[in-house]
This record gives C-alpha cells, structure tokens and sequence, in this order.
C-alpha cells in the first residue's frame, strides 16, 4: 500500500513541475514562500526518496524532479545572489546546502555562505531552537563550522524537553516532526535520535495520529507517519496509512486538509510531497530491518 502511495505522489509531482518554476524576479520582488519555499521543499524531499527508496524506478522519477530544481537555481547562481542581496537571511543558506550535500555546489554561492555564516546579524534572524537546529544541519552540509552547539539548541526544542504529550498542538506539532528531521538528517540516519526521545515518540505518536487523523488534517499526517518511520524498530502504522491512503486522489494528490480543494497545487504540493517522503521512509526502514 504505501508503494503505492508513494508512486502515485511522485507521479503528481512530476505532472506538475512546472508550478514549481520560479519566477524571473525570484532573487528580488518575489513572494519567497510562494516561490523558494516549495521549491526548497521539492528539492529536500525529492532528493532523500531518490536516494532511500528501494524501487530504482521511483528512485529515478525523483533525481529528475530534483535534477529540474537544481536548474531552477541556474545550477546555483541564484543562491549567490540571494545572499549577496540577503547576507542575514537563513533561507538560502538552508536551501543551497540540500543540493551541497548531494555534491552540487556554486563557488560563489560557496564564498558568501561562508561570509555570511559569520555575520552577528544571522544570530537576529533565528527565532526558534528549531530554526537554528535546521541552519545548523545546512552549516554541516556545506562544511561549514557550526555557529550554535546542536545539542544545546536540541535540548530547547520540544524533542529535547518532551513536554507533557496533550500540550502539542498544530504549531509545536510542525515544530516536533522538523525536531526529528533535522536529527536524522531527513530519515537517513535512524540511529541518530536519543533512545529517550525515541521511546517518547513511540509511546505518544499513535495518539497523535489518531487526533489528526480525526481532523483530516493530512500533510500533518504525513510528517508525522515520517517521524514514525524515522524510530527504529518503529510500529507500521497500517491503519493511519490505509486512511492517508484513502484520502489520496486517483491523481495521487493529497490536500492538506481534507476540506481542501484538490484540485489547487497550493493546498496539495507540500502535503503531496510529505506523503511520498513518509511512504519512501516506511519503505526504507522495512527495508532495513529485513
């Protein structure tokens, strides 16, 4: 079933790439999150499901959508000017080090990173432990020295306090799930997470699924059946993943809601996306522990 899932996600994806390209004023007058967000986001999840899925096929649908970001980027220039016109700005530094990480890189792009990287104003543009936990991982990335200690920054975040599970609601959800994340680098490193915070998740996830599930609230699902396939020796889910599932178009998107128009790429991509990452984890760690 969740093959499946995931096949018909990646197929969606690849029939609407094009609402992904960004726009000729994407380095100055554009809306970021409509613009480099999902873009940023296609390039992230495309980029672990082509390395972790098991079917090569699938593999291969989703290094091509992350190939068409990456030449969306004009193979990188663009980060370069991003951060000559944005030194303090986080966001191009986080997206540019996805595609460090897989070996493609801009010397210029390189260059100011690393300037800005040192700049007492970046430490302004970080709001939460958990942002800073994500500059930190594209710090790494890149090969940059890291500006914050990681696990200080964890020991703020909802994964490394573990407050009283009844306290998540949708914002500390979002938060959590990017915790885990960040950790296992994306789910490519289970045994990266405190056996502490894995017990924690494990006890308290099928609670949280089941509240969401309630909802339809679909893309928070999705991160969090992700967060569920990044625990070792972690539960199926079977019942959470036959209902996302079902909630699935033939088309193979999934809106974010379930009272969402599904016929809108803004209330479907991210939650699309989400989907086809989680299926590709889930996948992966059967894998594994076969």
């Amino acid at each position: 079933m969740t093959a499946l899932v995931a096949a018909r996600a990646l197929g969606w994806l690849t029939a609407h790439r094009d609402a992904f390209r960004l726009p000729a004023d994407a380095t100055t007058d554009a809306d970021r999150d409509l613009t480099w967000k999902p873009l940023g986001e296609l390039a992230q999840l495309t980029g672990r499901i082509a390395t972790l899925h098991p079917d090569p096929d699938l593999r291969a649908e989703a290094g091509d959508l992350f190939a068409f970001a990456w030449a969306e980027t004009r193979e990188g220039a663009l980060f370069a000017d991003l951060v000559h016109r944005e030194p303090h700005a986080t966001y191009p530094v986080e997206i540019y080090a996805v595609f460090a990480q897989a070996g493609l890189r801009h010397p210029a792009a390189d260059e100011l990173t690393a300037v800005s990287g040192r700049l007492r104003s970046r430490a302004v543009a970080l709001d939460t432990p958990t942002r800073t936990l994500g500059v930190l991982m594209a710090e790494r990335r890149i090969g940059l020295a890291p500006h914050a200690d990681p696990a200080a920054e964890l020991a703020c975040t909802w994964l490394g306090v573990r407050p009283e599970p009844w306290a998540l609601d949708l914002r500390t959800a979002y938060g959590l799930t990017h915790d885990v994340f960040h950790v296992t680098d994306w789910g490519a490193d289970r045994t990266a997470l405190d056996p502490e915070a894995a017990d924690y998740l494990r006890l308290w996830l099928p609670a949280w699924l089941d509240d969401r599930l309630a909802q339809g609230e679909w893309d928070l699902v999705a991160e969090l059946l992700a967060v569920g396939a990044c625990l070792p020796d972690a539960d199926p889910y079977d019942d959470a993943w036959a209902r996302l599932a079902r909630a699935q178009s033939a088309d193979g998107a999934v809106p974010e809601q379930e009272a969402f128009p599904r016929d809108s790429f803004r209330a479907c991509y991210h939650s699309t996306l989400a989907t086809a990452f989680a299926a590709t984890l889930a996948l992966f760690g059967r894998d594994s522990a076969s």
